[in-house]
């Protein structure tokens, strides 16, 4: 009989620390059983994660029972740090040898250094003589760079390959931008969900939340805001229209081909002119009077046409307008935005949220909720901004390495998920 897994987005700060003598039983027990957990990161702020997955002190539940079935691992010994002249430099300073690993790093600012300390992490213990190499990587970056544009590339399948020459095997991570991003990889990939998180906050945090509707920010976000909608028996709204979707303007082919017949063409070849693309003006499908707004999506990469559609939504009688995330990428002057702003509060979930230094003036004119998960470190904004709060997602992550790590299935985190989610 499976163990019942615990999904209270609070509960890793609700619980009382573990005993030291369980404490050290339990990171002995991991130690002999085959398996080590690194954190891939040089900055003490990216191992906040990756201690809240492994260390008993933080995972304790209200019995020693379901104790036991965390990690309850100290981090294995590794430095990793900058040389003078930018090189990353890993030291691995234990034995992996015929063990299985697991590289947990999440993604800062430095997107470049993050990955090169990954790849560098994983060759290391490759070299070490480890048996199976997992990373763990909630946010995976590049994930927006995953479709062709023009002359460009999709970076997203170099990486892929990048990290099956360093050695991983396998890779844990949440909330795809595409899903078939897991195709580029020649290793198993599980794609974990945020969903059951945000959907119980929506529950416990927002209060009257019966009086709420989902709303998709634009037609391509319908079938994920359906999919809550359905979970929590709620309304559905659908904004369409011309103000939505730069980031799909730059890769649907709306400037490909050429708007003009290209006289350099054979003369015996006459191919049908396609016409230009045009959106109607904006309009929203649904009605949204006297409700809160709830806007899912799973990356904002641009805050303004977030900000935009809140600001129809407003116009159309929603009183508070809520936005879920699963990712938070805070821009170094985002804290002090959303500080100086009329937001009442900002927490981490269902998207990737940037917001840039001329966002104070956009989102400076109601009442809105950001709500995001603690894929991505962002303790320093926290510090900066006390309105931000974070939907933690350790637990599930714990979980997964547990599963891999005994060869259990992994259907029971996926247990009534959807493509959609």
């Amino acid at each position: 009989m499976p163990r019942k897994l615990l999904l209270p987005y609070k509960s890793v700060f609700s619980h009382s620390r573990v005993p030291r003598g369980l404490h050290d039983s339990l990171a002995m027990n991991a130690a002999r059983s085959g398996y080590r957990v690194f954190s891939a990161n040089s900055t003490a702020a990216c191992t906040e994660l990756a201690k809240k997955i492994t260390d008993a002190e933080f995972s304790f539940a209200d019995t020693v029972t379901e104790a036991m079935w965390r990690l309850g691992a100290e981090l294995g010994k590794s430095v990793v740090y900058q040389e003078t002249n930018g090189e990353t430099r890993v030291e691995i300073k234990e034995s992996v040898r015929g063990q299985h690993v697991f590289i947990i790093q999440t993604i800062p600012r430095d997107v470049n250094t993050a990955v090169m300390e990954l790849l560098i992490m994983a060759y290391a213990l490759k070299t070490s003589c480890a048996k199976n190499i997992t990373g763990v990587i909630p946010y995976f970056p590049y994930s927006k760079q995953s479709k062709m544009r023009k002359r460009g590339s999709i970076v997203c399948k170099l990486l892929a390959s990048m990290l099956a020459k360093a050695g991983l095997t396998h890779i844990i991570t949440m909330d795809l931008h595409q899903k078939e991003i897991q195709g580029f990889f020649s290793f198993p990939v599980d794609n974990l969900r945020a969903s059951p998180f945000l959907l119980q906050y929506i529950q416990e945090e927002i209060p009257d939340y019966r009086n709420s509707v989902i709303v998709a920010k634009s037609p391509d976000a319908a079938k994920r805001a359906q999919s809550y909608a359905e979970r929590l028996r709620l309304g559905l709204a659908v904004i369409h229209g011309e103000a939505q979707c730069t980031e799909q303007d730059m890769d649907d082919g709306r400037h490909s081909p050429p708007t003009v017949k290209n006289t350099t063409v054979h003369p015996g070849l006459e191919l049908p002119l396609l016409m230009a693309k045009e959106k109607p003006p904006i309009t929203v499908v649904g009605d949204v009077g006297g409700r809160i707004a709830i806007i899912v999506d799973d990356i904002i990469d641009d805050v303004e046409s977030f900000v935009a559609a809140a600001e129809i939504l407003k116009e159309r009688g929603a009183y508070k307008i809520y936005i879920m995330a699963t990712h938070g990428l805070l821009s170094a002057d985002a804290p002090r935005l959303i500080e100086e702003s009329s937001i009442d509060e900002a927490g981490l979930g269902r998207l990737c949220i940037e917001i840039s230094n001329d966002a104070f003036e956009l989102i400076n004119y109601g009442n809105i909720v950001v709500v995001v998960t603690n894929t991505v470190p962002h303790e320093v904004q926290k510090l900066q901004c006390p309105k931000i709060k974070t939907v933690d997602i350790s637990l599930i992550l714990s979980e997964a390495i547990r599963r891999i790590h005994n060869g259990e299935s992994m259907a029971y985190l996926f247990r009534n998920i959807t493509v959609d989610d």
